[in-house]
């Protein structure tokens, strides 16, 4: 059988490319996937106590994205939910992003209403200050709390996730969660922010729902390719992998979780606790107060970081180091001449893509490369 469009990857990328090439343009997509499922790391299942799992870590939804959240809503129904976020410093549980309500936590009042007051002063209320911004800072006593900040909130948690210090890694990486001038504890502020009512696996069954998308699981693309007809190539996995690592390896970052089942109702006061300065994992995640689901007992991910080795682990995160762009820019040329090749997606882009922004660089991919080619 020939198919217009092979398209390896079935997360995000690949399935919305699939779905807007189906129903769009009428054509057909063989879409191929080496892990046994749909819907890349977004994927979730039930576990044995009908509990629903992120298989792949936590995935919040949220965007300021008023195109991606209408197109995502004609695949799914939301839960209203707004992620936050605590950290133990200290021995107390106190909001991330650092806010005022993480300086009250932390310090005697007088000392947090004095440089909570220096802070607007400094800088304006409800701004948003990446750590190492902070840290520039002349004030004596601004740069005692900046560091104060660094050292507890972020230093130990960028060595357990990346092995690197967060001035190691492009300042992308820290501004992603910077210090908030004002008490908002939630830890995105975007627009529309929910969870899918029935899951993401839903969502992914939908999107690949067209009689013309076939789907291949449990197969290496490399394995077909030689024996499917098709007149043009969608890859979504890593950019380096595709060219047999001609240049040599991008790195990346690797998550494993350890999955515990408690016999109570809820096991921690939020969804989820990150661990800068103590233990092993980074962060615990309990799946229930995303899900909003009611069960006598509750699961809890224990997440731990890995540098990704091929055949060991799964690639998550493209580290963001100047060296790893520079090595990045060799691949993209030689991906820039091929043109039966459509790269697409955080792997094969190499860049720290939320949800949102997957599927808005799907949309936008379709619409300029796609649909008026």
């Amino acid at each position: 059988m020939k198919f217009d469009y092979l398209i390896i990857g079935s997360g995000f990328s690949g399935s919305v490319i699939a779905e807007r090439i189906a129903n769009e343009l009428g054509k057909t997509c063989l879409v191929v996937d080496k892990r046994n499922h749909i819907g890349g790391n977004c994927y979730d299942y039930y576990d044995n106590n009908d509990i629903l799992i992120h298989k792949y870590g936590p995935h919040i939804f949220h965007t300021q994205m008023q195109k991606v959240w209408d197109y995502l809503s004609r695949f799914t129904e939301w839960r209203p939910y707004e992620h936050k976020v605590l950290a133990e410093i200290e021995g107390k549980n106190v909001p991330v992003p650092f806010n005022f309500n993480s300086l009250h936590a932390l310090f005697p009042k007088d000392y947090a209403d004095k440089m909570e007051k220096l802070l607007i002063e400094t800088y304006g209320s409800g701004l948003k200050i990446p750590i190492l911004k902070l840290q520039e800072t002349k004030n004596s006593e601004l740069k005692f709390l900046a560091d104060y900040i660094y050292k507890n909130i972020f230093l130990g948690y960028n060595l357990k996730q990346w092995e690197l210090k967060p001035e190691e890694l492009d300042s992308s990486v820290s501004s992603r969660v910077p210090v908030h001038l004002s008490r908002d504890d939630r830890y995105f502020q975007d627009q529309f922010q929910a969870m899918p009512l029935n899951g993401y696996t839903k969502i992914f069954e939908k999107l690949l729902s067209n009689k013309k998308i076939k789907i291949l699981l449990n197969t290496d693309y490399k394995e077909v390719i030689d024996y499917v007809k098709f007149d043009k190539l969608i890859f979504t996995g890593p950019l380096d992998q595709y060219f047999d690592y001609e240049f040599g390896r991008l790195p990346y970052r690797s998550l494993t979780f350890d999955l515990q089942t408690y016999n109570q109702e809820v096991f921690q006061e939020v969804a989820q606790l990150n661990y800068p300065n103590q233990h092993d994992y980074t962060r615990a995640t309990e799946f229930k107060h995303l899900t909003g689901q009611e069960n006598k007992k509750t699961t809890v991910a224990y997440e731990y970081s890995f540098a990704y080795q091929e055949g060991k682990n799964e690639p998550y995160y493209p580290i963001p180091k100047a060296e790893n762009s520079e090595l990045f820019e060799k691949y993209k040329i030689e991906a820039d001449k091929l043109k039966n090749v459509i790269f697409l997606g955080r792997l094969a882009d190499y860049k720290y893509y939320n949800m949102d922004q997957t599927i808005g660089v799907a949309l936008q991919t379709f619409e300029k490369k796609i649909a008026k080619a």
